[in-house]
């Protein structure tokens, strides 16, 4: 049989070749450029910090720096877990108002990329899996939220604007409320109601079924003023014209929460494989 080496040919093969080939590097259309990428081949402190804060009434107390192993990074990916340490221990988390968590037996990891990585609009997509799912009092989360909040850590002058106001908006791209379903998650913006702490958390928000436990990409943009949900690229869901209430620069957050009193088995896990943003060219 005689090999066909001509110059069309070899570059049809060639690029047959590398479109068939995986990479971890997720690309974007013509439409879209990255300006942040994070794969996880080490926790960087100049994209994220450990964010310590209670607030939702969370049961847990948030450690820094992968203490009980709550905030680990190996083998490319992001593992934040929920963990029953047995014994009781102070906790140094506080809400904006000043007020302690109290002593606790669980602990877990949440990391933020406030005063890292802020971004006006866009397209913010997370890569991420769960090691189990549908139990009782599992809160993970994968959101986005404004600059100026003033919940902890402050660090700028300018972080004083109260949740979910203008400043302090929230959009969340997947919450998984194991109390409910499993393999069921929820998006949707948060409806600020013009004061301090008021907030509508469900007219704007939708459900929908995936397996929990697989890697999905989750995602959500502006387009024009809406805001698109996407799961592994395909719209699920649209906030109509919504986008043009979040003009500020917004950060993200990776949490796994524990939320009532229910009893845990083993540890959870939310194992995140990469992060990004994109922006309109």
């Amino acid at each position: 049989m005689r090999l066909n080496t001509s110059p069309l040919f070899l570059i049809v093969a060639l690029i047959s070749v590398l479109s068939s080939c995986e990479t971890r590097y997720p690309s974007s259309s013509e439409d879209w450029g990255v300006d942040f990428f994070d794969d996880f081949k080490k926790f960087d402190t100049s994209n994220w910090q450990d964010q310590r804060i209670w607030v939702n009434n969370e049961t847990h107390c948030y450690l820094p720096d992968n203490a009980y192993n709550t905030r680990e990074v190996s083998d490319g990916t992001l593992k934040l877990r929920v963990v029953n340490i047995k014994d009781k221990i102070t906790c140094d988390n506080f809400d904006k108002f000043d007020n302690q968590h109290p002593e606790t037996q669980y602990v877990a990891g949440r990391i933020a990329s406030k005063n890292r990585r802020e971004f006006i609009k866009g397209k913010w997509t997370a890569r991420l899996r769960l090691s189990a799912n549908g139990e009782a009092s599992m809160f993970p989360a994968w959101w986005i939220l404004g600059a100026q909040n003033n919940e902890p850590p402050v660090q700028e002058p300018d972080e004083y604007i109260c949740w979910p106001t203008t400043g302090s908006g929230e959009i969340d791209i997947f919450e998984h409320h194991g109390d409910h379903q499993k393999d069921h998650y929820t998006v949707g913006a948060i409806k600020s109601l013009g004061k301090c702490d008021e907030g509508d958390w469900w007219s704007l928000r939708k459900g929908f079924d995936a397996t929990l436990n697989d890697y999905h990409e989750y995602s959500v943009e502006w387009e024009g003023s809406d805001l698109l949900y996407r799961l592994d690229g395909k719209e699920i869901y649209r906030n109509e014209g919504l986008g043009d209430n979040y003009p500020e620069p917004m950060f993200a957050i990776l949490n796994f929460a524990k939320i009532t009193d229910s009893p845990m088995r083993g540890e959870w896990v939310m194992e995140v494989d990469w992060v990004k943003h994109e922006y309109r060219k």
